[in-house]
């Protein structure tokens, strides 16, 4: 195989595929069912008779969270053969409420099952995985955390037979450092080979790890799979309808998550200058207790007569 044939177009067009359009597109589409399974087979370490055989994509909106976005959900949401449900969603940014609505989308899943006439024993195991581009777990080292239901002192499972409740995170941010350590191989876990290729773009920073293609590119002339998802991840990166899209969506997670940053240090400000306040209402009490003149209370901390006189009242009325 020729090493070149790998990619027709620059490192820098390829989309990010940790934008959830993007990853939609590849791993959400009915003609690349095959690499979902694979995807989700590796997430899951699933082997043998376990593993996925069959999945079907479900378009349902779970509703909610984007209020202001026109566009409508990008997670991917899927029913095995044994109709077990699965939903993969992508965050790029930290908006600081993860677990909680990841929690909240599981529940909906799970309850989505109960039709009339059910019983809670056909209830089957919900899973949900979020591929993360930031810090969830500053204690732990690993970059693949997986959470089930355990009773706090025996750390047995509620349902060991059958989990019904099972929640994968995958924290790129450190998986890239792992990598860049050198402390994975990706020979011997298909797992890595799929996150070096969520990992090779960073729409945010705009950049591209030359680094990571390489070795995508070694990989790929053994694993079939993975040149499949490269050829996939090349054509779409290439369209004009999906280009925009593309730049359309991540346009959007950027613009939010600057509002996001850009409330955060308002509020921080309005902390700090409302603290500021009341440490000044505080003195000028003191300094009233100790009766001080007002002239020089309004020399030493430049208000007026009228606001020592208005924190003279209220202190006053609160005693």
């Amino acid at each position: 195989m020729n090493r070149k044939a790998i990619r027709r177009i620059p490192l820098e067009k390829f989309f990010d595929l940790k934008v959830d359009f993007a990853f939609k597109q590849l791993f959400g589409n009915e003609k690349n069912k095959k690499m979902t399974i694979v995807f989700l087979n590796a997430v899951l370490k699933l082997t043998g008779r376990d593993t996925i055989k069959e999945v079907t994509f479900i378009q349902q909106e779970l509703g909610g969270e984007y209020q202001d976005d026109k566009q409508s959900r990008l997670d991917i949401l899927v029913k095995t053969q044994n109709d077990d449900f699965i939903n993969v969603e992508i965050q790029l940014s930290n908006q600081h409420d993860m677990t909680k609505r990841t929690l909240y989308y599981w529940a909906k899943m799970y309850e989505s099952q109960l039709a009339r006439g059910m019983g809670y024993s056909e209830l089957r195991p919900t899973i949900t995985i979020n591929i993360c581009n930031f810090t969830m777990f500053k204690d732990n080292k690993s970059y693949h955390s997986t959470y089930h239901l355990y009773e706090d002192t025996t750390l047995s499972r509620l349902m060991p037979e059958e989990d019904v409740l099972e929640i994968h995170f995958i924290e790129m941010n450190k998986f890239i450092t792992l990598w860049h350590e050198e402390k994975l191989d990706a020979l011997d876990d298909i797992l890595i080979r799929w996150l070096l290729l969520l990992g090779m773009v960073d729409g945010r920073k705009k950049k591209v790890y030359a680094e990571i293609y390489r070795e995508l590119e070694e990989l790929a002339m053994k694993d079939e799979n993975l040149r499949a998802a490269f050829d996939t991840w090349e054509e779409i990166s290439q369209s004009p309808e999906t280009i925009l899209a593309y730049q359309s969506r991540l346009k959007y997670i950027l613009d939010e998550e600057a509002r996001y940053i850009d409330g955060i240090n308002k509020g921080r400000e309005q902390g700090l200058e409302q603290g500021r306040k009341q440490a000044q209402i505080e003195l000028v009490k003191k300094l009233l207790k100790r009766h001080e003149p007002i002239e020089e209370i309004m020399d030493l901390l430049g208000l007026s007569r009228e606001e020592i006189e208005r924190i003279k009242s209220l202190n006053l009325h609160q005693e």
